[in-house]
């Protein structure tokens, strides 16, 4: 038998168990802690971490545990399978140099190991679409470069614009990144933001969340313009009818169906309740 090429990832990107077991993707959970009360951020559902969140203040996030990768990878490298490992931004989580140094305890066990390790330079679906654009070419027998190759191609074809419906978390979280031009403004603005090189920064500002929206709205369409258009999603933190309005808004437009995700605890802590998103790809290199 061939040796399948397998894809792991972090559990940042947010996909669906539905979308992981189509696709065969693995992944390992980052974790959370309230106090000295820690717990994976797989374990918990997001209506009660959001709940908890407001009960017990903002709790710390941190990389998964060195174990947690080490035996996913010894798995999947024992089931005879090389490995694609896909992960959330260097430049906002150690997640990435854990699974390095992860790779490199399997590598001392199995010194033919094949293992990749793919920085996404994001996280939620912009992570989330590299990761199945991978597992997808997995899927068609493509080798180890090949899906490698299809994850770094995805990642130069996404954007991922969010708005916060507040900057105190990002603010609290010290996660503001370029975003940190915003503070200090003794206006009422409403950011746009977007990852860039792996951290947050802002897009553009303006003064009310439906002029956010609506020139979230209008980045997206210009970029799928100018590249074509390959997929979008909408994601929300703790705000779904807002996320189904602007669903519906994009599939108006677009005439696609439009998914929805929600954002979970890690990303939800650094960024707030109340986000709207959208992630998407296009067709062609908008970078």
């Amino acid at each position: 038998m061939e040796m399948a090429v397998r894809v792991l990832t972090d559990s940042t990107s947010y996909l669906g168990e539905e979308t992981r077991k189509e696709l065969d993707i693995s992944m390992v959970s980052l974790n959370l802690s309230f106090g000295n009360d820690s717990m994976r951020e797989m374990d918990i559902d997001n209506g009660s971490f959001y709940q908890m969140m407001a009960e017990r203040g903002i709790p710390t996030s941190s990389q998964p545990a060195i174990g947690e990768l080490y035996h996913e990878m010894l798995h999947i490298v024992e089931s005879g399978d090389s490995l694609c490992g896909i992960f959330i931004s260097a430049e906002m989580s150690g997640t990435l140099s854990t699974a390095r140094m992860a790779r490199d305890m399997v590598l001392e066990k199995h010194e033919a190991a094949q293992i990749e390790i793919v920085d996404s330079k994001s996280n939620c679906m912009q992570l989330g679409f590299a990761v199945i654009q991978a597992a997808r070419a997995a899927k068609e027998g493509k080798t180890l470069e090949q899906v490698k190759a299809a994850a770094q191609e995805n990642i130069n074809r996404s954007r991922f614009l969010f708005i916060p419906d507040t900057l105190e978390y990002l603010k609290k979280g010290g996660r503001i990144g370029g975003a940190s031009a915003l503070l200090g403004t003794i206006f009422k603005i409403i950011p746009i933001l977007t990852v860039e090189n792996g951290k947050t920064a802002v897009l553009s500002k303006v003064r009310t969340k439906k002029n956010a929206v609506s020139a979230m709205i209008e980045r997206m369409q210009q970029d799928i313009d100018n590249c074509g258009l390959g997929e979008v999603v909408v994601q929300h933190i703790n705000c779904l009818d807002e996320a189904k309005e602007l669903a519906s808004k994009i599939k108006e437009m677009l005439r696609v169906n439009i998914g929805i995700a929600d954002i979970g605890p890690v990303i939800g802590l650094h960024v707030g309740p109340g986000t709207v998103a959208i992630a998407y790809y296009t067709q062609r290199d908008m970078r």
